[in-house]
């Protein structure tokens, strides 16, 4: 299940910094339009998906477009929006991202429950063709051409680094034990793969991400943060959804509706702090209210039990969204303040690859977290080999939660309770 997810992000990760140096080059609006028609014919092609392993592998050729969609969007506001003005449209665009973000499981819940999932997949052809006819005519930006190469063995060692690291994530303490050979070797990989990217780009002419750019003290705090913010809100996005249906028993469109206070919760703290900012010409002070919020928010959802109050749960949300609704959008307009204009679209993309590789690694310590204390929880309460056998066979699919007896459910349905409020 995590993997439908994670290998979105890696591909997009992978590619948002390439999009960003490319859009530099040679101008925003043909890249865009190309990351969109990539976003298209991934979602086809998911939507076409006959296995697990093909859904995976398209899902993957989704997110190479989706690293242009999330990049360049927030680069072009910079280019066609003065400085000034920046903060109220990065919260017209932090809102609409955030909100869109949490009412995609609304949406697919409706469709895999009245429709087919496959239209999850398949609503965003009509929507991108809308997308694309707007662009092409209403959306008119200057083409600066300028010859330079991409750094193409600089994305190689990037690529591996990360997907070494997200296995490892991924398949740590789950398909193989934490001290194996097989998860120490990616770690390694990983750690390598980095340490030859940085070398790589403090070489190259034309690096993907400018080391220079990190002595700049706000873009290295700013990336830091977005990585920071991407692993909660992505933790919450799709770990909140699979306690509702799991421990609740709702619906997919049930357990879709009840993160609607997350939404209100980002929605107006975006918009706000996006007027504020444009109005007062300042924005430290959202970053810093917004990751306390979030912090207390999470103290909150460590009180989860399989009984919370449905209220108290939405309140909770709530406070998490309105946390997160006032550092995302900031981050990004901070950067672009901070730095030349020659490097807009790199910084831009630059800070939303840390948010996806924090997504990334979200997603994927979050699952593995979930995976290991469940079996944990469950050994602790089904004793003997019953306990072993209903642990491993809920690691792979919960379908067989139906077929358990009542007394054992109520003792499963516990540990994963349990297990969320680990997460």
């Amino acid at each position: 299940y995590s993997w439908v997810a994670t290998v979105y992000l890696v591909t997009s990760a992978i590619a948002t910094p390439l999009y960003g140096k490319i859009s530099d080059m040679f101008g925003r609006k043909k890249i865009f339009q190309t990351a969109i028609v990539i976003f298209l014919i991934g979602s086809i092609l998911c939507g076409m998906a006959q296995s697990m392993n093909q859904l995976i592998i398209f899902r993957g050729i989704q997110g190479i477009g989706a690293g242009g969609l999330m990049t360049l969007v927030f680069a072009i506001i910079a280019d066609i929006v003065p400085p000034r003005q920046r903060g109220k449209y990065q919260g017209y665009f932090g809102a609409v991202f955030a909100t869109s973000s949490v009412v995609g499981p609304l949406l697919g819940g409706l469709f895999t429950d009245h429709l087919s999932w496959r239209w999850v997949f398949y609503i965003n052809v009509p929507i991108g063709i809308i997308a694309l006819s707007a662009i092409a005519t209403r959306l008119h930006l200057p083409v600066q051409r300028s010859e330079h190469k991409v750094d193409y063995a600089g994305a190689s060692l990037l690529a591996v680094s990360i997907a070494s690291l997200l296995l490892a994530t991924v398949w740590g303490g789950v398909d193989y034990p934490w001290d194996s050979w097989q998860i120490i070797s990616l770690f390694t990989a990983a750690l390598i793969g980095s340490l030859l990217f940085v070398w790589r780009e403090s070489k190259a002419k034309e690096p993907i991400i400018p080391l220079r750019l990190f002595k700049n003290e706000i873009f290295s705090v700013t990336t830091i943060l977005s990585m920071l913010i991407g692993i909660v809100m992505f933790g919450a996005i799709i770990f909140l959804p699979q306690y509702q249906q799991i421990v609740r028993g709702d619906s997919a469109t049930k357990s879709g509706l009840m993160l609607l206070p997350l939404v209100v919760g980002i929605m107006s703290a975006s918009l706000t702090s996006g007027r504020l900012v444009s109005k007062l010409g300042k924005y430290r002070l959202f970053p810093i209210s917004g990751t306390l919020t979030v912090t207390l928010a999470f103290w909150l959802f460590s009180h989860i039990t399989a009984t919370t109050d449905r209220f108290v749960l939405g309140i909770w949300m709530f406070v998490l969204g309105f946390g997160v609704g006032q550092v995302m959008p900031i981050l990004t307009l901070a950067v672009q303040n901070a730095v030349d204009r020659r490097d807009l679209g790199t910084a831009t993309s630059s800070v939303v690859f840390f948010r996806t590789i924090g997504s990334s690694l979200g997603a994927a310590i979050f699952g593995t977290i979930l995976s290991n204390r469940l079996v944990h929880h469950i050994s602790e309460t089904v004793p003997g080999a019953a306990g072993a056998q209903v642990a491993e066979n809920l690691r792979s699919s919960t379908a067989g939660l139906a077929q358990l007896p009542p007394e054992t459910l109520h003792t499963v349905l516990n540990a994963f309770a349990r297990s969320f409020h680990d997460v």
